[in-house]
């Protein structure tokens, strides 16, 4: 790509050696090591991280997808930082990035140039952070970002099919900060400006850190929570269950306990999390100067696909109150909603119309889940001593505040801004929510959305048809989807539109057997979908579904629940989606025929009247 002329490559920060001699500086205050390549935008963490620690007038160095396969000069080139090492494996856990559901390696890499595999180890994080250890013992290492987050306490890994401890004991790393980390990132920086000593620093909410056994007495509270061991959960998996119930409760509660762990020989403290943000207060973070572009270097490398899809897009909030059983964003990015501002959010619709190749569509105008802007309890109070994990499940709280009123009303703005011409909705919707409130203002916000940020298809997540799946899922009855599609396509009807429902669904996910997605397919070729925004269940660390997975029963009840566990079982359920291509008709068959399930065989192979 060009880069404009006024861009010169001191806009970014610093990468080499050589660039860090170039602005005169003798010494590094914190040099960042991530598995992605550099992106200065906003929807990438490392450079959220980089642009906080600078806007604390702190010297930075990014040292993006580091070579760690040879002689480590990409560990080495930068010297050594006065404050610490930062790590991340980027924007995505590595494993996820680098394996499908069937643990084969991707062929590529949305975020590397050219989409190129490889450039990055698995385990990233480990692995930076342990060269880091091994080339200087005595520099603070601290890791960070998605991977480290949901794999923060013992965790079940799929990739290796062991479980393992948290990843600050592999890692050997110093201090790990879980979730979105730009408060807890400053308040260490601070800290450490006192001249406090790194290692004595264990009282930063949204931390974790290891100690000797014999130093957890004298820190102990009677209101930490102590969860079963690494060893013990190895020994009973039901250990583990009963931690995650635990942990994910704790991760989502304003007034958190603090957990403790042991692993493999230390002790693991985490502090619980921070008060969730007021309305406006992240817009700092993301009013730092972004040059919202991929680092020069890569100029003539190819492009980063996952830059490409993004690079018009703007983020108006975090978190997610949805709770989703296979989900890890609230896991890492908490249930309570922060929002941006309507000022910082129309202050970066109004710097992208500035960019040189944008041509008046923002791709995204959304969130984790786009209509969720603004939501809150009625009563925050109420919130305050709340213990569920979902807010929408397994019904709209009534204490929620479902109104769309404020999402249009800045839908109405962005549409204003000179040089839009269109603002689509990329994000999901949450279509519950969109019908909890009266019929009436249903329809009024799905009529904006369809006619003004669609881009001829709109994405929405019902994830199966089965209720019992669903509700281990914590995803709401079907009837719902089928009362939002009745809606959309009257919608179509009374405006003169051609827009297209695009629905996702999930394979293999616990709970799901395989009359459960013959009856899937069935329903979706009734509502003439033929399906295409499909995955099949991944376990990932720190999601209901995951514990599920490996230990055979469901956290909160301890109840065995089914679930497809090897790849023959897998492809087994993915089949149905493809119900109609020639290759699947006859293993479909014989597996409905093998089940005594002909009657889903005649539905689903009968031909429409």
């Amino acid at each position: 790509m060009a880069y404009p002329s006024h861009y010169k490559l001191e806009n970014w920060l610093p990468t080499t050696a050589k660039e860090v001699k170039q602005l005169g500086w003798e010494q590094l205050d914190v040099i960042l090591f991530t598995g992605d390549a550099y992106v200065d935008h906003p929807s990438f963490g490392p450079a959220v991280i980089g642009r906080v620690l600078e806007s604390l007038g702190l010297k930075v160095a990014i040292v993006p997808q580091p070579n760690w396969q040879d002689d480590l000069r990409d560990f080495k080139k930068m010297g050594v930082p006065r404050l610490f090492f930062g790590v991340s494996s980027g924007n995505m856990d590595s494993m996820v990035n680098h394996y499908t559901a069937n643990i084969r390696l991707r062929s590529n890499d949305a975020y590397t140039p050219d989409g190129k595999a490889g450039a990055r180890p698995d385990y990233a994080t480990t692995v930076y952070s342990q060269i880091l250890k091994k080339l200087y013992p005595d520099v603070p290492v601290v890791i960070g970002g998605v991977e480290a987050s949901l794999r923060r306490v013992v965790h079940y890994d799929y990739w290796s099919d062991a479980l393992k401890p948290s990843i600050l004991d592999e890692s050997q790393a110093d201090l790990l900060i879980y979730g979105m980390g730009e408060r807890s990132l400053v308040q260490l920086v601070q800290t450490l400006e006192t001249g406090r000593d790194f290692s004595q620093i264990h009282d930063i909410p949204q931390t974790c850190f290891l100690i000797e056994p014999k130093q957890l007495e004298p820190i102990r509270e009677a209101k930490d929570i102590e969860l079963k061991s690494w060893t013990a959960c190895l020994e009973d998996k039901i250990n583990y269950a009963k931690n995650f119930k635990q942990v994910e409760i704790q991760s989502n509660s304003v007034q958190a306990r603090r957990l403790i762990q042991k692993q493999q020989s230390k002790i693991l403290v985490c502090n619980p999390p921070f008060a969730p943000e007021s309305d406006g207060a992240i817009d700092t973070w993301y009013d730092l100067p972004y040059t919202r572009m991929p680092h020069p270097k890569y100029w003539k490398k190819g492009p980063i696909p996952a830059y490409e899809m993004i690079k018009f897009s703007v983020n108006m909030h975090r978190g997610c109150f949805g709770g989703c059983s296979f989900c890890t964003i609230s896991a890492h990015q908490g249930k309570f909603i922060s929002n941006r501002s309507e000022t910082s959010i129309l202050k970066e619709v109004k710097q992208i119309t500035q960019s040189h190749d944008f041509k008046g569509y923002i791709s995204d105008l959304g969130g984790p889940s786009a209509n969720m802007y603004r939501m809150k309890g009625k009563d925050m109070v109420q919130c305050n001593s709340c213990l569920r994990p979902s807010c929408i499940h397994p019904n709209v709280c009534n204490n929620l505040d479902t109104s769309h009123t404020e999402l249009l009303d800045l839908y109405s703005k962005v549409r204003a801004v000179s040089g839009i011409k269109k603002a689509f909705i990329g994000s999901g919707i949450r279509y519950d929510l969109a019908l909890a409130q009266t019929p009436q203002k249903a329809k009024e916000y799905l009529q904006v959305v369809m006619k003004h940020h669609v881009s001829g298809r709109l994405k929405v997540a019902p994830e199966h048809t089965s209720d019992e799946v669903l509700s281990l899922m914590r995803k709401p009855s079907f009837s719902q989807f089928e009362r939002f599609n009745k809606l959309f396509n009257e919608i179509n009807q009374s405006e003169g539109l051609r827009q297209e429902l695009i629905p996702y669904f999930i394979s293999s996910h616990p709970g799901s057997r395989p009359e459960d997605m013959a009856d899937l397919a069935i329903k979706a070729k009734n509502m003439n979908f033929q399906l295409e925004q499909i995955q099949d269940f991944t376990p990932t660390p720190m999601t209901v579904a995951t514990v599920i997975f490996y230990s055979g029963v469901h956290p909160y009840t301890l109840k065995p629940v089914f679930t497809a566990k090897n790849q023959d079982e897998k492809r087994q359920q993915r089949m149905f989606f493809f119900w109609y291509k020639n290759e699947y008709k006859a293993a479909i068959a014989d597996l409905l025929k093998k089940i005594k399930r002909p009657d889903l065989l005649d539905q689903l192979m009968r031909r429409k009247s």
